[in-house]
């Protein structure tokens, strides 16, 4: 377990973005003089850190301890894609702070898509203004924070109304890309569409077309920013049917065209294995 204060200096060091090319890479045996944060978005990474072995999966992330000897135990798949950070912190032996923070070694994130975002904007900084801008710590510690929300969110809602409003965010969480609609999460979780629809505002402050939506179009800045593929081909991938709608959504989410936003955020550090 990861104990850290975010009131504490932390230090950003560098990241990345890894895309493996070939079906036989393995992650290098090493040992590191800092934090590693590695968050997988596709494929499987196998690790093992001292005796600990770990299978990283799209949408988790494991932290690896400097001074630990670490290893790839198996070639990974050929999709594998993942971010990376290197950090130090000034205190993480500190563990009686009030208000500290705790992130699990190995854990799946609770919303992929905002570390995602998170991980975008620090490449995106670091490749402007170079490791030392002071902006990179920042949006590690942010990322860090996802982590520890993580572990928070994974226990136990109380209520009926919270327990099916998320497993209506569950439904959009994993089937935005099909032709999902707030009738149809109604229907697979056997509720009343009003019922559903005023829980779900309640609890998450949105409507379930906007949910929707607003995940969709995350999804969208994802492939914008990390693949070459068209934009109407990646409205198709992330479940709007039509294109025009599709860039009248993504505008009013994001602020920008995503002609805009993929202009804007293709500056990124990727290594290839």
């Amino acid at each position: 377990m990861l104990r850290f204060d975010p009131s504490l200096p932390l230090h950003a060091q560098n990241g990345g973005l890894f895309v493996s090319t070939c079906a036989t890479w393995t992650h290098p045996e090493r040992i590191l003089n800092s934090y590693e944060l590695v968050f997988v978005k596709e494929g499987v990474l196998y690790l093992s850190e001292e005796e600990n072995d770990f299978e990283v999966r799209a949408g988790e992330a494991l932290l690896l301890w400097p001074g630990r000897h670490h290893r790839g135990t198996r070639p990974s798949s050929r999709d594998l894609k993942f971010y990376w950070a290197h950090f130090t912190h000034d205190a993480l032996a500190v563990m009686s702070q009030e208000g500290q923070l705790q992130a699990r070694q190995h854990a799946a994130v609770a919303r992929p898509d905002h570390v995602t975002a998170l991980f975008r904007r620090l490449l995106d900084d670091q490749e402007l203004f170079g490791a030392r801008s002071a902006t990179l710590s920042l949006l590690m510690m942010l990322i860090l924070c996802e982590l520890a929300r993580s572990s928070q969110s994974a226990r136990t809602e109380e209520g009926a109304a919270s327990v099916l409003a998320g497993k209506a965010d569950v439904v959009i969480q994993t089937k935005f890309q099909d032709a999902i609609s707030s009738s149809s999460i109604a229907a697979e979780l056997r509720c009343n569409p009003d019922y559903l629809g005023r829980v779900f505002r309640a609890e998450y402050g949105k409507t379930l077309t906007d949910a929707i939506n607003e995940r969709r179009t995350r999804h969208a800045a994802a492939l914008l920013a990390e693949t070459r593929s068209g934009i109407d081909e990646i409205a198709r991938q992330c479940g709007f049917a039509d294109t025009v709608y599709f860039r009248r959504i993504f505008k009013r989410n994001q602020g920008m065209t995503p002609g805009a936003f993929r202009s804007l955020h293709t500056r990124t550090h990727i290594n290839h294995g």
